[in-house]
């Protein structure tokens, strides 16, 4: 009987970092890291264009499926046709009411200065109107310009930023399985099925969040051009379709669009100002409480605070843009929250 001695192997310890080492290692981390955020902060807005782009093309992708389904066309000339049906609508009406909207712009830039001087006059006639006037004067105005020139400075940067926006929209409409696969390259086949299912999710959400806004949009611009012009109101349409666009904004938007029709009310009188400010408070009432959640009834349910202190911090980052794509985005946040973080602690 042989009886073998197998020497006994010794398992290779891991080595341990020296002091040194752990240094150097933990300088290292935190450099990647401020560089990763440096670079995330100059990318952020080309980020946040990419992200309208994607709005775009669901808008696109909206009508055009819209059309697919009322005509029975082929997909590709329905996507055409809502491209060019949208670029074809917008210059019709740019064509139609372009000369009467240049005219009543034209006036409000007249009559605004001489409304504001008569609200200072009649603030000036009583005590707490003097409180307001003293506020704003002084350090507190000089505030509010700088905070006013900031902001259009930054909206016209989001105007001349359009042509780029529009184009990726564009492209995201005419090919977008091939975005699409080209992120789902990027994801371990084993979670390819989970990662397409949450951008089907993040998909369908925003197309019910910007169905709902446009139509909102549509609506208060008509709702505000007729209140409007029944109160005799000058430039109503002009006023309309600035309340219909700073929609986009929720909650700051309607307050900002409320502003110049007061004033322009003021100068026929107060009680034109009253019933001013309230087919204001109720055309926006009408579509924000009841017609807008109709519409938007199959997607996240936003909680007012968590979209004011999301407008607040995407606007100190990037102005207009960012204020205007804080929902979107708090829409997608929600979403990866919930698939990556909640489903899985369930």
């Amino acid at each position: 009987m042989i009886i073998e001695n197998n020497p006994p192997t010794d398992k290779p310890t891991k080595k341990e970092l020296t002091y040194i080492q752990k240094v150097w290692q933990t300088v290292i981390i935190v450099a990647l890291l401020v560089v990763f955020i440096l670079i995330a902060r100059v990318a952020f807005n080309v980020l946040l264009m990419v992200l309208a782009g994607s709005l775009i093309s669901l808008y696109f992708h909206g009508v055009g499926d819209a059309i697919q389904r009322n005509t029975n066309l082929r997909r590709r000339l329905s996507m055409f046709l809502s491209i060019g049906g949208s670029f074809i609508f917008v210059g019709l009406l740019m064509w139609f009411m372009g000369t009467k909207i240049e005219n009543q712009i034209s006036i409000l830039n007249d009559t605004l200065p001489i409304t504001i001087n008569d609200v200072k006059l009649r603030l000036g006639e009583t005590p707490n109107g003097l409180k307001v006037l003293n506020y704003l004067s002084g350090e507190n105005s000089e505030k509010l310009f700088h905070t006013a020139q900031r902001f259009f400075s930054t909206s016209f940067g989001v105007l001349g930023n359009l042509y780029i926006i529009v184009l990726l929209g564009i492209f995201f409409t005419v090919n977008p399985s091939l975005y699409k696969e080209g992120i789902l390259k990027l994801i371990p086949s084993h979670n390819k099925l989970f990662v397409r299912n949450i951008i089907e999710r993040i998909s369908h959400d925003l197309k019910g969040w910007l169905k709902g806004t446009v139509i909102a949009m549509i609506l208060i611009t008509i709702l505000i051009t007729i209140g409007l012009t029944i109160m005799g109101i000058p430039v109503a349409l002009v006023l309309g379709m600035l309340t219909g666009i700073l929609k986009l904004i929720p909650n700051f938007g309607s307050l900002a669009a409320m502003i110049p029709g007061v004033l322009l009310a003021l100068t026929i009188g107060t009680n034109t100002a009253i019933i001013t400010a309230l087919i204001y408070i109720v055309s926006q009432t009408i579509v924000s409480s009841i017609i807008t959640p109709i519409i938007q009834e199959r997607i996240i349910k936003l909680p007012p605070a968590l979209t004011i202190v999301s407008q607040v911090i995407m606007g100190t980052l990037s102005g207009a843009l960012g204020i205007i794509l804080a929902v979107p985005l708090l829409v997608i946040v929600i979403i990866l929250v919930d698939e990556l973080y909640v489903k899985k602690i369930r």
